[in-house]
């Protein structure tokens, strides 16, 4: 796809994501779509307002009725979706910087558009086949002032809400100024946690924290956790449909292990269970251990999705689907991403151990993490070729679903091009971290000489 990446479409507000584009994507949607009403919600970013602006003009311009949420975490204007049975626009660019805006595509049963749903969007983008309105028929714009507070209703109507009460538990929360910040410090509080906080104040500049929550933005949080002797420390992105946890000494959990913890404790045999390329040894060894099948998609949450529909609509049990960057499905719940109740089943693991006994059976890996930038095409297509080389020339399995997967037995090295920024990802991980960082080192300088030479 040339418009939607990984995760809907994203980039620098006012440069490559201008008004301009929005409406445009907007008019192929409502085209797509044929609804009569769409919700637009945002984040906190700057030009969230703009972008919902462009975006309800174009919605209008081909006689759809607009339902506007306002400030709503991406998870909040799925419930939305759902609940009233509209397609919706979520304006987010989620875990990329203040600068960046973007697009991300619901259904009306409140999940993101699938690959070919999402395709058929984009056709109409790019051959401009929009289908507007007579000027008597264009749509209207209603305001709806309580989209957050129906969907934190929604999320404790599903949670066990007595065991996490019962468990008297401090909450350290972190929402970056973003989405979260509007609903989740009452969240947890309804929930009968105390919750002390840290960037929770809602704004789009991002001053605190950039909105990824990655250990080298949250050691506010870290510091946080160990001065109010909390028993968790819980971050979200931007749009607070991830969520990411510290422990109750204020050390950083890898969100693999989170993610393995809260699989063993789903899954079972017979069941499926669904990641991306990037995914951890951890998870695999829990799927293994539950006798839950594991299957791999390209990175990218409308990757997951798709996948995770066809095997529902297969007859398969899926009960639990995601990456260790803190977003996971629970599909009996809802097929998205929703950082507010990914917490809440992770504390209803703290009612019988604390949040480090309750990962320490999933540690003893060691992760690395590079990103090499490119500005043109022909260094993101030298930085690629490096890599398709040295995996070619390694003795490792091979796996290109995504990029190029190397699995070695004992550790595993991944290179590939991000679906939302002007990156080349590296990832690597082992059960030894020198091992793991020689892994990524050696990817790493292999893409930087390609793009000094191209």
């Amino acid at each position: 796809m040339k418009v939607f990446g990984s995760s809907g479409t994203r980039g620098v507000a006012n440069e490559a994501l201008t008004p301009t584009f929005v409406l445009r994507v907007a008019k192929a949607a409502g085209t797509a779509w044929g609804a009569d009403r769409v919700a637009i919600a945002r984040d906190t970013r700057v030009t969230g307002e703009m972008l919902a602006d462009a975006a309800a003009a174009g919605l209008t311009s081909v006689g759809v009725d607009v339902d506007r949420l306002g400030r709503v975490p991406t998870p909040g204007a799925q419930a939305y979706a759902e609940h009233e049975g509209v397609p919706a626009m979520m304006i987010t660019a989620s875990h990329n910087p203040a600068e960046y805006n973007g697009v991300k595509l619901v259904g009306d049963d409140g999940v993101e558009l699938a690959v070919p749903d999402l395709e058929r969007v984009e056709d109409i983008f790019l051959g401009e086949t929009f289908e507007p309105a007579t000027w008597d028929e264009v749509g209207r714009s209603t305001r709806v002032e309580d989209a957050a507070d129906r969907y934190v209703d929604r999320v404790l109507d599903v949670v066990d809400r007595e065991t996490i009460a019962d468990a008297d538990l401090t909450v350290a929360l972190d929402p970056g100024h973003g989405a979260g910040a509007l609903t989740s410090p009452e969240f947890f509080r309804r929930l009968g946690c105390r919750v002390v906080t840290v960037n929770a104040q809602p704004d789009g500049h991002f001053p605190g924290r950039d909105p990824e929550p990655v250990p080298e933005n949250l050691g506010d949080l870290g510091d946080l956790v160990r001065a109010t002797d909390a028993d968790v420390g819980i971050a979200h992105d931007g749009d607070a449909d991830r969520a990411i946890f510290y422990d109750e000494t204020g050390e950083y959990v890898e969100g693999d292990a989170t993610l393995a913890a809260l699989a063993a404790a789903e899954l079972g045999p017979g069941d499926v269970t669904v990641s991306a390329v990037n995914v951890s040894q951890r998870f695999v060894d829990v799927a293994e251990e539950t006798g839950a099948r594991l299957e791999l998609t390209p990175i990218g949450s409308t990757n997951i999705i798709t996948r995770v529909r066809e095997l529902l609509a297969d007859g398969e049990d899926v009960p639990l689907a995601g990456e260790g960057n803190g977003g996971i499905f629970f599909p009996d719940y809802h097929i998205a991403r929703d950082g507010a109740y990914t917490a809440a089943r992770f504390l209803e693991l703290l009612a019988d151990a604390p949040v480090s006994e309750v990962v320490a059976p999933y540690g003893g890996y060691h992760n690395v993490r590079r990103n090499v930038e490119y500005e043109t095409e022909a260094e993101r297509t030298a930085m690629l070729a490096a890599a398709e080389g040295r995996a070619e020339n390694a003795d490792a399995e091979l796996d290109t679903k995504d990029g190029f997967r190397l699995d070695y037995g004992d550790a595993w090295v991944l290179a590939r091009p991000s679906g939302t920024e002007p990156l080349v990802r590296v990832y690597a991980e082992a059960h030894d971290a020198a091992r793991a960082a020689d892994l990524a080192d050696g990817m790493y300088e292999a893409l930087l000489d390609a793009k000094e030479s191209a």
